[in-house]
């Protein structure tokens, strides 16, 4: 096969295997033990990890993520960004032509692995470029799988021609691709009492270290509320999936669903952009977990409004970040 001009990589966290204890485990291992994800003293860490979290964490897990194989086949993680993969593929080759871009994605724990990735695209193209789908930098993700790539080339005696999209958290066209999936759920189901911007946390000792991370969502909340007219009384951001007894970025999701219920709304629409793809963490922990909180606490319905998965705005949206890559303005 001729080489390709450029192999464009969609990165993500990644995905167990298989909804199962020891393939949960196999997933939690490395994505725990890496010193981005967390800092916590190496002798310390080892010792919780491999006494408390790792023998009893995986079958809870895997019993929340079993209803998701079984309703999608397969992590519905894996299955929307081989989707992304497809259609991005269709859009740029109808823009650059044939054997002009070749797609396809990387996690950064599980299978395909980076090296893999990189080891195979080396081969067929003559630049990689490396898009990890979080809009919103921090250590713990853009920069672990960045740790990676460095430790790739450093193997390396003639080192792959690389670009790594840092960020792209008040991109317009992330930001109008956000706007219109609220609109468009709006139309579709009407417009709930309040919004409510949900994002990944991360410990807040990452932020006072220098981490950009809550800065960088703020930011996108507040583009996202400028596009949507949005009455400052109307919504909020909130952070969730906190992990630990060490104070993580606040508020916290579930506790702000609460009081929102208790302060007298009824539908509370949830969208959550720091995340690409829908996963564990919107569809059981937002739309599960966090609807029968807001409920418990008086509220009638938690909507989730869902990631920008394989829609045509986050398709046209990836185009539009990698156009300046692609020999475009």
């Amino acid at each position: 096969m001729n080489k390709v001009r450029t192999a464009i990589l969609l990165a993500n966290l990644g995905t167990p295997q298989a909804a199962t204890p020891a393939a949960v485990r196999g997933f939690l291992k490395p994505f725990l033990s890496d010193k981005r994800v967390v800092e916590v003293p190496r002798p310390i860490w080892f010792f919780i990890l491999n006494a408390f979290i790792l023998p009893f964490r995986p079958k809870p897990v895997a019993a929340k993520y079993l209803p998701l194989w079984q309703e999608y086949g397969d992590s519905p993680l894996r299955i929307t960004t081989q989707q992304q993969v497809e259609k991005l593929q269709k859009s740029l080759t109808a823009t650059y032509g044939e054997d002009s871009v070749l797609v396809d994605y990387v996690f950064t724990y599980g299978e395909p692995s980076l090296n893999t990735q990189m080891d195979k695209y080396r081969e067929l193209a003559d630049k990689i470029i490396v898009l990890p789908l979080y809009p919103q930098y921090s250590a713990s993700t853009t920069a672990a799988l960045n740790d990676q790539l460095a430790r790739y080339q450093m193997q390396q005696r003639y080192i792959a021609d690389v670009c790594l999209i840092r960020e792209y958290y008040q991109a317009p066209s992330f930001i109008q691709a956000l706007a219109n999936s609220v609109t468009n759920f709006w139309q579709a189901h009407g417009q709930g009492d309040y919004l409510l911007m949900s994002y990944h946390g991360v410990p807040q000792a990452f932020v006072d270290k220098g981490d950009p991370y809550q800065k960088q969502c703020l930011g996108t909340s507040a583009h996202l509320a400028k596009v949507l007219g949005l009455d400052e009384a109307k919504h909020s951001t909130s952070f969730q999936s906190r992990l630990g007894k060490a104070p993580w970025l606040q508020p916290y999701t579930d506790l702000t669903v609460e009081a929102l219920a208790k302060q007298g709304v009824k539908t509370l629409d949830v969208i959550c952009p720091s995340f690409s793809v829908d996963c564990l963490e919107t569809l059981e922990e937002i739309q599960i977990e966090n609807g029968e909180i807001f409920q418990a606490a008086g509220g009638l319905t938690l909507r989730l409004i869902p990631c920008l998965n394989a829609h045509d705005d986050h398709i046209q949206m990836m185009a539009a970040l990698l156009k300046p890559y692609l020999g475009g303005e």
